[in-house]
């Protein structure tokens, strides 16, 4: 028997029937896709709860800004270990507890005993030593890097101090330094000249005093002595000399102004006089220093801070002192030693036969002990005893001091981007992927690094001291400063550290839809470098710098929390992908930029875009009644030029800004949209 179909298609019953059932099919899919915005959108407003009260929490009062040696950034480890532990993470690392312990400085002065002197050569008449006493502050002065003790060294010229593979140039060949004291040149070889292999008329990577006193350490020198190069010697003079002279032009345009005065009994008049006074015993200061030789030693903390080589007094001498013993055993002063040196450039050290370095350094530092907080989520198959590092720097600036732009503040610097937004999206991104049904394929190590505004002292032990081999660390994702998303502008450096890292960024954000902007470089100022320099792949992630930067006002209400939960979903995909991958990334060798010297500079008051790919200084904006600022110059411009300088980067305008002081008038050219402009800016001293 034929069966008789349900739907006739010729019935127009039948036809309404599969149309309504269609049209109630589509509402019921509709009714499910809006369902699971719903779900979607519900979850997003508990990411985001989450991260905010994270950084709320790290970013409060309460929390005193994370100083080192704070009780805040004890709290602050405290909150990271508990919140890591709720993931079911493994947290039992360090004698069962998450946190690997370490001792840093926390501030570095002078103690009361320091004392320097040169002792010459026993003369044949039977007379006694010759003997110079340094005095303290006018002829040397330590430096904070110096480790203390008593020392009797002979001393030994090394020129500049520097060992250039590259630049085929080593002050340390052909001379034993083992147990003597070694005097050192500051910056390098060839300065004037732009086609110098170290690094042009730019401040090479081999002048900080902190890397010189390195090598010097490796060289097995006991001791080093700083003195101030020929170059930078004539330009102080030079530049002390322009200011005398502006000066006295200033105390005659001020004398005048008071001999125009209609009554010289008034209250103008006697305040101009007073302005007089000031500046006459300026001039008159001025122009005894340099009738009596401009000669003057860095300060304390020139050389930056932080804990010393074992057992290497470091000080800063003045050069008179030290070309006088030069040229009684040399016959020839470092004038011209320093021409010779730049004629090849070839080196010319020397011993300085019969002479001795005798004194002691006094140094005290206050230590404390910190932590960083470690997690681990294991992996699973044949790739899991390799390791994913995942780290964001936990500490700041307390009320600042060092390393605060904002000068002479007590106010607590709370750090919301910078970066209680890092660590929160640490904790959340630990929480998501320990949250997967099924087990990655490597470990991922969460890392919440101490000390980093002090130099990078968490991730630095880290590297020395691994939970887990660095040769099977395949890579590191580092988080800092990423919770001011702005335009969706996302900059990622390192992105050149391995062949795989720029397609796998491409393919993570295709459904994200950051602005990328891709940096090659591994080298930076935040925990990621410290890896780097092991030969670690890198990733950066970070969402630009602005005018709270190092100041109190980086607060939590001016941080974009949907920006950081959508940044933290492409970590995560990051993440999971380099997890699975069939091979780890391959390392990948990019040229680090220079190094910034260390020491005070003049301000400009710019505020960098890091996220520009246009050759010069870009900036984001500048800081309001700033030099910059006050001369025309605003956010968006790009310094091309500053006084005869050529700028290309962010480390061209620091190199430029270190050859002036504050008070010097400065010729600027910008690039703004398609012209250049020209602006005259006024230095302010540091902040």
């Amino acid at each position: 028997m034929r069966k008789t179909p349900l739907i006739n298609p010729n019935d127009r019953s039948g036809r309404r029937f599969r149309f309504g059932l269609a049209a109630s099919f589509v509402l019921v899919l509709g009714a499910v896709g809006l369902l699971a915005a719903y779900v979607r959108a519900d979850e997003q407003a508990i990411i985001e709860k989450r991260l905010a009260d994270s950084v709320r929490y790290l970013a409060s009062d309460k929390l005193e800004g994370r100083g080192l040696g704070s009780q805040g950034l004890e709290l602050a480890a405290e909150y990271i270990a508990a919140q890591l532990t709720q993931q079911n993470l493994k947290t039992d690392l360090f004698a069962g507890t998450p946190y690997q312990k370490f001792r840093a400085t926390t501030s570095s002065k002078l103690g009361p005993d320091n004392r320097l002197a040169l002792v010459g050569p026993a003369p044949q008449n039977g007379k006694p030593r010759e003997r110079i006493e340094l005095k303290l502050a006018k002829d040397f002065n330590p430096m904070a890097m110096s480790d203390s003790g008593r020392f009797d060294l002979p001393p030994v010229f090394v020129g500049y101090g520097i060992t250039g593979k590259k630049e085929h140039y080593d002050d340390y060949a052909g001379i034993d330094v083992k147990g003597k004291a070694v005097i050192i040149l500051r910056h390098e070889p060839q300065q004037d000249d732009p086609k110098s292999v170290f690094s042009g008329t730019a401040v090479s990577a081999h002048a900080p005093l902190r890397r010189k006193a390195s090598n010097a350490y490796a060289h097995g020198a006991a001791a080093v002595v700083f003195c101030t190069d020929e170059v930078e010697f004539q330009r102080d003079i030079a530049k002390n000399r322009k200011l005398l002279e502006e000066m006295r032009s200033r105390l005659a345009m001020e004398r005048n102004k008071l001999d125009k005065l209609p009554d010289p009994d008034s209250d103008e008049a006697k305040t101009q006089r007073k302005r007089i006074d000031k500046l006459a015993g300026q001039v008159d200061a001025l122009e005894a220093k340099l009738q009596a030789g401009f000669d003057p030693v860095l300060p304390f903390h020139a050389g930056g801070f932080g804990g010393p080589r074992q057992g290497l007094p470091v000080v800063h001498c003045r050069r008179g002192v030290l070309d006088r013993v030069v040229r009684s055993v040399l016959g020839t002063g470092l004038a011209e030693l320093e021409h010779d040196i730049d004629k090849g450039p070839t080196p010319h050290s020397r011993l300085l036969d019969g002479w001795r370095l005798v004194g002691q350094i006094d140094v005290r530092r206050s230590e404390v002990e910190v932590k960083n907080v470690v997690a681990t989520l294991e992996g699973e198959g044949p790739a899991a005893d390799e390791t994913l590092v995942i780290g964001a720097h936990y500490d700041h600036l307390g009320r600042g001091g060092p390393g605060s732009l904002a000068r002479g503040t007590k106010a607590i610097h709370n750090g919301a981007d910078d970066n209680a937004s890092g660590v929160a999206l640490l904790i959340e991104v630990a929480r998501a992927l320990a949250a997967r049904p099924e087990r990655l394929r490597r470990r991922v190590v969460f890392i919440a690094f101490t000390g980093e505004e002090r130099g990078l002292f968490g991730s630095a032990h880290y590297v020395r001291e691994p939970a887990f081999p660095l040769e099977k660390t395949i890579a590191m994702l580092n988080l800092d400063m990423v919770g001011r998303l702005r335009d969706d502008r996302l900059i990622v450096s390192g992105v050149g550290t391995a062949p795989e890292f720029g397609e796998l960024l491409d393919r993570a954000n295709a459904k994200h839809k950051f602005k990328l902007t891709k940096k090659r470089g591994g080298y930076g100022p935040s925990d990621h470098a410290s890896f780097y320099a092991r030969e670690i792949p890198v990733m950066h992630f970070f969402t630009g710098t602005h005018e709270d930067y190092h100041r109190p006002g980086d607060d939590f209400e001016k941080v974009n929390v949907p920006g950081m939960r959508r940044i933290a979903s492409l970590v995560v995909e990051i993440t999971v992908s380099l997890a699975n991958a069939p091979k780890r990334p391959e390392y990948v060798a990019v040229t680090p930029p220079r190094l910034r010297p260390a020491g005070n500079r003049p301000f400009l008051g710019s505020i960098p875009d890091f996220g520009s790919m246009e050759p010069g200084y870009a900036m984001s904006g500048v800081v309001k009644g700033g030099p910059a600022e006050r001369a025309g110059i605003r956010g968006g411009d790009v310094i091309v030029r500053f006084g005869e300088s050529k700028i290309g980067g962010l480390e061209d305008i620091d190199a430029a800004l270190r050859k002036y002081e504050a008070g010097d008038r400065v010729r600027v050219i910008v690039k703004r949209g398609g012209e250049k402009l020209t602006f005259e800016v006024t230095l302010d001293p540091p902040r």
